[in-house]
């Protein structure tokens, strides 16, 4: 498992499904986009937040989590993808359980705790900016707008595989 770590969550408007995009804290430094609702990306972003009076369920299952169970959250973790539905998994001291990635990202922001992801996910759906020169701090400025207007225009389904000859972004090879 390759260790991630939330580098931004772009909510453009109603019609346009929100992105969280998870970056690879070492190696590659790769970047996997998650499309998800608004209510997901909701969550995600009031985990970063300063909390406030109001509790999310969210912030119920954290609490439920902490007193009730036997065994505290140690990792979330990111574990396929399936025509551009990612599946990920809540992983306890002593079990594991089926969560929606969304929910996954909310609660580790809450606990603390890290989110992996399966290499074979990043290797096939993990975007690699092109290199860049530490050298040229504005070459550098330019490949990240350039990286940000692709989330811009890019949707769900450009990842699914479907339409022609095209394969999704990070697929690999050309052949």
């Amino acid at each position: 498992m390759i260790e991630l770590k939330v580098a931004e969550i772009r909510v453009a408007d109603d019609e346009t499904p929100p992105v969280v995009v998870l970056a690879e804290e070492s190696g590659q430094h790769r970047m996997l986009p998650i499309w998800m609702t608004h209510a997901g990306a909701a969550a995600i972003m009031g985990a970063t937040e300063e909390a406030d009076s109001r509790r999310s369920i969210h912030d119920l299952a954290v609490m439920i989590v902490n007193e009730l169970a036997d065994s505290e959250l140690t990792a979330v973790e990111i574990v396929g993808c399936d025509a551009g539905q990612y599946f990920a998994d809540l992983v306890f001291v002593e079990r594991r359980l089926a969560a929606r990635p969304s929910d996954a990202i909310a609660l580790a922001l809450r606990v603390g705790c890290p989110i992996h992801c399966a290499e074979s996910v990043l290797d096939e759906y993990g975007v690699t900016a092109d290199e860049i020169d530490t050298a040229a701090p504005v070459q550098a400025e330019a490949e990240v707008e350039r990286f940000l207007e692709f989330l811009d225009s890019v949707t769900p389904e450009d990842f699914s595989g479907e339409g022609g000859d095209e394969k999704p972004l990070g697929s690999g090879s050309d052949s």
